[in-house]
């Protein structure tokens, strides 16, 4: 029974949280794993990390004392601890942009319940008593139709509180709680500490202006993949004239995306990879990067068939095609797209089939054509 004794009322709890830890524990797994299932499935969300923890029975007492104690004591009001700590459970979400957060609470009301909603960046607008901001809270419970799946039995019993965050505000939230004595604070520091709290919030709204921004460029990039192009090769140095359509990571994602529609090209790889193309030859454009590849994909296509053939635990993803594309449109040139091994295995077998070639022009298929892949 409920009663006024908290030294009562915590022992009390504090003896359930026991019983009941390892079942909590196994809640907080499953709800994880629910969780990262329903977002993965999500492309349009950028998930830094999904991760869970049972909170712990002491730090339980604490906020009961520090939230419902005293108004619950002054009312005489009896009461048991554990109804008033409706985040036993804890579930956060990181994504990376802050107009993501509206997006993952969307996709997981479709598995849960909506309990009560807490805006914490609303919460700490306009105020001098708290610092920065702290995302999106959800208290949550399982849906009727998840509830009643087998699979989801160690959730149903249990509600949880769902957390919200940017890196950014993720990152303000573990640094906000290293300030000491905040109240005590003087004036000075707490307008230094709110001047930080902006610039996190500025950096959280240009990282996502800088992705639409990239997202745009990408979209205005024109398409060199309708027609081929029959821009001779470039040299050493790229003239003035044409630094305006050099390769770079937007026009080879496009021109790469079109012939291998289902590969993820990573942006960090398509960087480096664009960088390598560039040392190889400075002056590559974009169209012409498009012709090389039109034009050889097709023998370096057999060749790969051949070279999984006899070779069935080797790698031969489309970042090596293009290696060989270009070595095979320029041998000269792109000399130093293969490794040693790599190009004496392809040469080999370019001799054996019969097309063997100084460059690219001379690369004939068995009808003396130089093959072309058709967009």
């Amino acid at each position: 029974m409920p009663s006024l004794d908290f030294e009562r009322e915590q022992l009390r709890f504090l003896t359930y949280y026991r019983q009941h830890q390892a079942a909590l524990q196994a809640a907080c797994d499953a709800g994880v794993a629910l969780v990262s299932a329903c977002l993965s499935g999500d492309d349009s969300l950028d998930i830094a990390k999904v991760e869970g923890r049972v909170k712990d029975g002491s730090e339980c007492i604490r906020k009961f004392s520090r939230k419902y104690r005293a108004v619950l004591e002054e009312s005489s009001t009896p009461y048991e601890i554990q109804p008033f700590i409706s985040d036993l459970i804890g579930i956060r979400v990181v994504c990376l942009y802050e107009d993501e957060l509206e997006k993952v609470a969307q996709a997981v009301r479709t598995l849960f319940d909506v309990i009560d909603v807490t805006d914490k960046v609303r919460d700490v607008e306009g105020t001098e008593a708290s610092f920065g901001y702290k995302g999106l809270h959800l208290d949550l419970r399982l849906g009727a139709a998840q509830a009643a799946l087998a699979e989801n039995a160690a959730l149903a019993l249990w509600p949880i509180e769902l957390q919200i965050r940017t890196i950014v505000q993720d990152s303000w939230s573990v640094l906000d709680h290293k300030i000491k004595y905040k109240k005590a604070i003087p004036g000075p520091l707490k307008r230094r500490i709110n001047v930080l709290a902006a610039l996190f919030e500025l950096a959280d709204r240009e990282f996502r202006q800088i992705r639409d921004e990239t997202e745009a460029e990408m979209i205005k990039t024109p398409d060199e993949t309708a027609e081929p192009s029959t821009e001779a090769d470039p040299g050493p140095r790229a003239p003035d004239s044409a630094q305006g359509s050099r390769l770079n990571a937007f026009s080879f994602l496009k021109i790469a995306k079109h012939f291998f529609k289902d590969f993820v090209f990573e942006p960090h790889k398509v960087d480096s990879f664009v960088e390598d193309i560039h040392a190889w030859a400075p002056g590559i454009t974009r169209a012409r990067f498009n012709t090389l590849m039109r034009q050889t994909i097709g023998i370096v296509k057999r060749y790969k068939q051949y070279f999984e053939e006899q070779n069935p635990t080797a790698q031969f993803n489309p970042y090596t095609v293009i290696r060989h594309c270009l070595y095979l449109g320029n041998q000269e040139l792109f000399g130093h797209a293969l490794r040693k091994v790599s190009r004496t295995s392809f040469d080999a077998w370019l001799q054996s089939a019969g097309t063997a070639a100084a460059g690219m022009s001379k690369v004939p298929d068995k009808k003396g054509l130089v093959p072309t892949e058709r967009t």
